[in-house]
């Protein structure tokens, strides 16, 4: 050990954090350790569990047809354009309903929609990229090329060409319609980063110790790939999903605010583009609920992902 430890300059700092850690603990167990210390990030991750919280609540009541007023969003509650007060904490809209309502409905559609495109993404990206980055040669150019021409194209012309060709469209005998179009859109054309990432970690991975004792144990290629590599650099794919996840809220608001989401149910991109011709005649605040409502999702989301990745990525880890 001594040798080792001769051969490494660490700084002081370094060497005290190293000390610190328990033996034995695991890159997750010490990864969740970190993440547990930094006391904003926990305050964001309390606000996206909140988010989650409303759109399963909605969810699950919509599913079961359950008697709550989150879910009767189109019933009139008021006169039409009614302020925010006591009562109507946003107000109502030109049809007397609750903005607040279609608020909340709203993160049940965006969601909805990042979650299924994140697990689109994941499923097609993860394994192109372990299988260009281990096999290289021929199969890499193949995947290289793949997504090096989907990435020369700008990514929300990708996202509406996408929609705009599977709108409409029955696949398997289901018809392609409103929230289904705009996760399908987003999810097919957004592995291209996380294919990339993967392939190039798996690239500096393949040749260590444990993939060449694993190839010595006459361990077939998909066992070495899904059983040993995918394991080691799934952090990454951890990271990925949480900063990614943001990005598939905001597509999914500019499906909706150009028309190309789900027309018959609020969403927050609908709430905006319903209400850009109120603000000239002052009626402010259902445009206020989505901006805020998609504000502090965002925030929650990049100042989580910022931290998780601080706490998982092993290059950051002793700094």
């Amino acid at each position: 050990m001594h040798w080792l430890i001769r051969g490494c300059h660490l700084s002081n700092d370094a060497s005290k954090e190293i000390t610190k850690l328990p033996i034995g603990t695991s890159l997750w167990a010490d990864g969740l350790r970190r993440l547990r210390k930094h006391r904003f990030a926990m305050v964001c991750f309390g606000i996206i569990i909140f988010y989650f919280a409303v759109a399963g609540f909605v969810y699950i009541a919509e599913f079961f047809d359950l008697d709550v007023p989150v879910v009767r969003w189109s019933e009139e509650v008021g006169q039409a354009y009614h302020a925010p007060g006591r009562g109507y904490i946003f107000g109502t809209d030109i049809f007397g309903y609750s903005v607040l309502r279609k608020m909340l409905y709203g993160a049940k559609m965006s969601i909805t929609v990042a979650l299924c495109a994140s697990f689109i993404s994941i499923a097609i990206g993860v394994p192109l990229g372990a299988i260009a980055g281990y096999f290289r040669g021929f199969i890499d150019e193949i995947i290289v090329w793949i997504y090096s021409t989907l990435s020369s194209i700008p990514y929300i012309l990708l996202i509406l060409a996408f929609a705009v060709a599977l709108r409409d469209k029955t696949v398997f005998g289901y018809k392609l319609t409103g929230i289904t179009t705009v996760y399908l859109a987003i999810g097919l054309t957004s592995w291209v980063g996380i294919c990339r990432l993967i392939r190039g970690e798996v690239i500096k991975h393949k040749e260590r110790e444990y993939v060449l004792a694993a190839r010595s144990y006459g361990c077939s290629n998909s066992r070495i790939i899904f059983r040993h590599l995918l394991p080691n650099v799934f952090h990454l794919v951890i990271i990925d999903f949480s900063l990614r996840f943001v990005s598939f809220i905001h597509a999914e608001v500019i499906l909706s605010f150009l028309g190309l989401g789900a027309v018959d149910k609020p969403s927050w991109g609908a709430m905006i583009d319903s209400a850009r011709l109120d603000i000239p005649k002052g009626y402010w605040w259902e445009m206020t609920a989505a901006t805020v409502a998609i504000f502090f999702i965002s925030l929650a989301l990049n100042i989580f992902g910022d931290a998780l990745r601080d706490s998982l990525d092993p290059k950051l880890r002793v700094r």
